[in-house]
């Protein structure tokens, strides 16, 4: 059985899988109904230090694990495109390091714009794991996206803005 490193190590490197036999590029392609209705694959794409309520199998953010996403950019890679799989679900689209609301971004459908819910937890976990994950501007990125355009076309809370501005 491997350590929480090494299992988190090899699915964000593409060689192993989540505690259900996931592989990180299954995860990719799965629909927005199964990301919004599933909740224990988030703590693997974004992973940080802080168990969660949700999914007692998912391995923790270690330094070590901080150290080897420091070093290798592919994992730094992988994750953008995790990032971008999230923010597709989420209405939003990015450039580089600049995150924008798609077109079709509505309350209607996507439910991250409403006052409360799980989808504002997920944001600030990824906020937070990508920071610790030595992507700070893509943290920040995200970060502002979600305030701006939670405010301009939602009624997101003032606690889950003050999250995600203190997520790093």
């Amino acid at each position: 059985m491997m350590d929480n490193d090494a299992r988190l190590l090899a699915f964000y490197r593409g060689e192993g899988h989540d505690h259900k036999g996931r592989l990180l590029k299954d995860i990719w392609v799965l629909s927005p109904f199964w990301l919004e209705h599933t909740h224990d694959y988030i703590q693997w794409l974004f992973p940080i230090p802080e168990a969660g309520r949700f999914n007692a199998f998912a391995p923790l953010l270690a330094t070590e694990v901080q150290a080897a996403f420091e070093s290798e950019a592919s994992l730094r890679h992988h994750q953008q495109r995790s990032l971008d799989v999230m923010l597709d679900f989420f209405g939003l689209t990015r450039d580089d390091n600049v995150i924008t609301a798609q077109p079709t971004l509505s309350i209607q459908t996507h439910i991250w714009l409403k006052a409360g819910g799980h989808n504002h937890l997920r944001i600030t976990r990824i906020i937070r794991s990508l920071a610790l994950c030595h992507q700070p501007e893509l943290a920040r990125a995200a970060q502002k996206a979600v305030v701006d355009l939670g405010t301009q076309h939602g009624v997101v809370s003032e606690t889950s803005l003050r999250y995600w501005r203190d997520a790093f």
